[in-house]
């Protein structure tokens, strides 16, 4: 199976339950969600016409729409050949999960990597059972897909982003009939916005959850 591309690079998490752990990023092309305040449009569509070479997508893109195709094999030969030293890999969007990504996560922990996915809950979950699941769910945006209650189940994390109350009562209704006591639950605020930050911090304290800042934004990595 190949998977489209749209740039492969090593840094830190930083963001959910993994901030600050050296990762190696592969951003997957493709995403129907359309959420507005995206900081990522530009892996929303697979142009044919921006397919490149897989050394091309082989860097942070610098907000590039384009993309190369790649087998899970070439991602470990590509991997190896850059010298990354990252153990974590962290597949991305786009949305990640609008792809079969079992055979993707198995080679890649046969050849000694942890996987995690970041995905939007609005498509099945296929990966090894082993993959570390972070669902950050996107309710009502453009693309009008709804959030599913299975990628929900399976999510080992569920990360949500807040501006308003508003987002807290969407969120509650989205998971009352889900099991959270063995999922980590994370609150982030939108935008570094300090009502948003305050509201987080506080509904943090009150439930126990756990506060995801987006640390990349203040120290200015990829």
């Amino acid at each position: 199976m190949q998977y489209p591309v749209n740039e492969i690079f090593e840094t830190v998490q930083g963001e959910g339950h993994f901030t600050g752990f050296p990762v190696i990023f592969i951003r997957l092309q493709g995403c129907d969600v359309g959420c507005s305040w995206c900081d990522t449009k530009q892996t929303w569509l697979v142009d044919p016409e921006m397919q490149v070479s897989q050394q091309t997508v082989n860097k942070a893109c610098d907000d590039k729409p384009h993309w190369a195709n790649f087998t899970a094999q070439e991602f470990i030969t590509m991997i190896q050949k850059n010298g990354f030293v990252a153990k974590h890999i962290v597949i991305s969007g786009g949305e990640p999960c609008q792809y079969d990504l079992v055979e993707l996560t198995s080679k890649l922990e046969q050849a000694g990597y942890f996987c995690q996915i970041e995905t939007s809950g609005t498509s099945e979950v296929r990966a090894t059972d082993s993959t570390w699941v972070t669902v950050s769910p996107k309710i009502q945006m453009k693309g009008q897909l709804p959030v599913l209650q299975s990628a929900l189940r399976r999510a080992n994390e569920i990360k949500h982003v807040i501006a308003m109350e508003k987002h807290i009562e969407e969120l509650d209704a989205l998971i009352v009939d889900i099991d959270t006591s063995d999922k980590i639950m994370c609150l982030q605020p939108i935008s570094q916005q300090k009502r948003a930050t305050d509201l987080a911090i506080k509904l943090c304290i009150e439930r126990n959850w756990k506060l995801s800042v987006q640390m990349h934004k203040y120290i200015f990595i990829d």
